[in-house]
């Protein structure tokens, strides 16, 4: 019989189609072939489950016996130890590390001082308690003899320092170029604070101009400008002479960096470096604080001028 005379037969049972047979459900019997092949594989899954149990265990014996050792106990205290000495390093050693530097200039009041400058000075305030203004004078017989001191007189708008009436008496007495500082605070009226510094601090010829003391950030640094040009303004009508700012070489780049405020002169706090950072123009340099003068019983702020004694006289009242 060719192709083309194949015909589909379909039983039919009473004239309809016979029924399909249902599944029973019931596998395949494997062959023996596939039960071997399943009972390795089953072998197989049932060893690597061992294995890794018996890795699991071994490692928690491990464990135990370092716990039991004391040796987990020593990593643990040797870690937090090596953190701890990094912490104090970097905030407590590394800055002031300088103080250990060898001196390659000259050594004097304690401590490595700036090269090339031969007018050095102090700052002081109540910190430094009560001063042998004479065994200050006397450095004169020095080789780096202190010749001019500015020291604090008021805060914001109310706060006189208590050493300040005698501090500026006794160091006029002895003969050293003396000036008076203002801490600013930003959050003070400046009319305030600078009424409240002329009432307090009484400048005579010979003395060194007022000077701002700027250090805490401002809320809004436009506003901080403007309030600064009231406050110096008001000094300077008052004392006829130009005040000095005091500040951070950081704090005169970020907050001061208007020009008019290049026409005072500046003194720039920067401690421990062989140079200062701050690339303007400025007439005074703290270098440290951690002086050790003479007549003085703790550590002292000590600073140079960037000029001649006779150039220094310029910054006073006329």
């Amino acid at each position: 019989m060719t192709k083309s005379t194949l015909r589909t037969t379909t039983i039919r049972v009473n004239g309809k189609p016979a029924p399909k047979k249902k599944s029973t459900g019931k596998r395949k019997p494997m062959s023996e072939r596939e039960k071997r092949k399943a009972a390795k594989a089953k072998a197989k899954a049932k060893e690597q489950a061992k294995r890794k149990a018996q890795r699991k265990m071994a490692r928690k014996r491990r464990w135990a016996r370092i716990r039991q050792s004391g040796i987990m106990h020593w990593i643990l205290t040797g870690v937090v130890a090596v953190g701890l000495l990094a912490f104090f390093y970097y905030f407590f050693i590394r800055p002031y590390s300088y103080r250990w530097k060898p001196c390659y200039g000259f050594k004097g009041y304690g401590v490595c001082l700036p090269v090339n400058y031969k007018v050095h000075g102090i700052d002081v305030s109540h910190h430094q308690g009560d001063i042998d203004w004479n065994a200050v004078k006397g450095t004169e017989k020095q080789d780096y003899p202190i010749r001019f001191v500015f020291m604090k007189a008021t805060e914001g708008g109310d706060y006189k320092d208590r050493r300040f009436v005698e501090n500026f008496r006794k160091a006029g007495e002895v003969g050293l170029m003396r000036g008076a500082y203002h801490f600013y605070n930003p959050n003070t009226d400046p009319i305030r604070q600078a009424d409240f510094f002329i009432s307090q601090v009484k400048l005579k010829k010979g003395d060194l101009a007022p000077v701002l003391d700027i250090e805490r950030k401002p809320r809004d640094k436009a506003q901080l400008q403007a309030n600064l040009k009231i406050f110096l303004n008001r000094l300077e009508l008052h004392y006829g002479v130009k005040p000095i700012i005091y500040t951070s070489y950081k704090y005169k780049t970020r907050y001061l960096d208007s020009p008019e405020f290049d026409a005072y002169p500046f003194w720039i706090a920067h401690y421990y470096v062989d140079m200062l950072s701050y690339k303007g123009t400025w007439q005074f340099w703290q270098h440290t604080d951690y002086g050790t003068v003479p007549g003085i019983d703790t550590n002292v702020d000590l600073n140079v001028f960037n000029g001649s004694l006779n150039e220094l006289k310029k910054y006073t009242l006329k």
